[in-house]
C-alpha cells in the first residue's frame, strides 16, 4: 500500500466534477463514468488519452506516493495532516490554464508560483518522516538517466525528483500527446474545462490518497480543509 498527499478541490467543486467526467473516474468514490462525447474527440479517444491519469484521479502532487515508514500508520498520517491543515493558510492561484508539461496535458497555474513552491516545500519536509526510504527498484522505475543532477538528488533524498526548486504545480489531464493529436486533444480540453477556469482556484485543502495495491487506482481516504490565518491581536 502507498499513500500520497495531493491537492484536489472539494468533491462538489465544479472543477472536480468536470475533471472526474473527463478522466472517467471519481477519486472520491472510485466510481467510473463514461467520458463526454465531443466534436473533436470521441469517448473512446478520450478514454485512451486519459488512461494513465485516470488511475491517479484528479489531483496536484504535493507529497508524491510513498510507502509508510516503520512505526507509522494510516491513522497517524491522517491525524498529522489534520493538525497541519489547522495551522496552514490556503494559497490562491489566480487562474489555471490548459497547457502541456513533458508532453502531458495539465492544468497549470498562471501565477502565485512562489507561494505554491513554499507551500509544497513545507508539506514535503513536514511529512517526510512518514515516508519509508526509497528502494533501488523504485529509483530505477523513475528512469534516473533522464533526470538532472538536482532531480536525481531529490529522488534519492526525498523520494520524488520534482520538489523545492524543481517543483512544478500541475493537475494532469492526459498521458503524453504528440503529433496531430495535440490540437484535437487541446480543443477537447478547452471545450470541457474553459467554462470552469474563469475564477481563481484556492488551494484550500489537502487529501490523503491511497493506492491499496501496486498498479491499482488511487482513491481519496480523507480531505482536510486548510484554515485561514487568524488576525493577530495588537496589544
Amino acid at each position: 500500500m502507498r499513500h500520497a498527499i495531493y491537492f484536489t478541490p472539494d468533491r462538489d467543486h465544479p472543477l472536480t466534477r468536470v475533471a472526474a467526467a473527463w478522466l472517467g473516474r471519481d477519486a472520491f468514490t472510485g466510481a467510473t463514468m463514461t467520458p463526454p462525447s465531443l466534436a473533436s474527440l470521441s469517448p473512446a479517444e478520450i478514454a485512451f488519452h486519459t488512461a494513465a491519469a485516470r488511475r491517479y484521479g484528479f489531483h496536484a502532487t504535493i507529497k508524491a506516493p510513498f510507502r509508510l515508514a516503520g512505526g507509522e500508520t494510516t491513522a497517524s498520517l491522517v491525524d498529522a495532516l489534520e493538525a497541519f491543515a489547522r495551522e496552514t493558510a490556503p494559497v490562491v492561484v489566480p487562474r489555471l490554464v490548459i497547457g502541456q508539461i513533458d508532453g502531458f496535458f495539465a492544468l497549470l497555474p498562471s501565477g502565485g508560483f512562489a507561494e505554491l513552491k513554499d507551500f509544497a516545500a513545507s508539506v514535503v519536509t513536514t511529512f517526510d518522516r512518514f515516508r519509508a526510504p526509497i528502494t533501488e527498484a523504485e529509483i530505477e522505475r523513475r528512469n534516473p538517466e533522464t533526470l538532472s543532477a538536482e532531480q536525481f538528488r531529490n529522488l534519492c533524498r526525498w523520494g520524488y525528483p520534482y520538489v523545492f526548486d524543481a517543483f512544478r504545480f500541475h493537475m494532469t489531464l492526459s498521458g503524453r500527446v504528440s503529433g496531430g493529436d495535440v490540437p484535437r486533444v487541446r480543443a477537447a480540453l478547452e471545450e470541457v474545462f474553459e467554462p470552469v477556469l474563469s475564477e481563481p482556484v484556492v488551494i484550500d485543502g489537502l487529501a490523503v490518497f491511497v493506492e491499496p495495491e501496486a498498479g491499482g487506482p488511487f482513491t481519496i481516504l480523507s480531505r482536510h480543509a486548510l484554515q485561514p490565518q487568524r488576525e493577530r491581536k495588537i496589544a
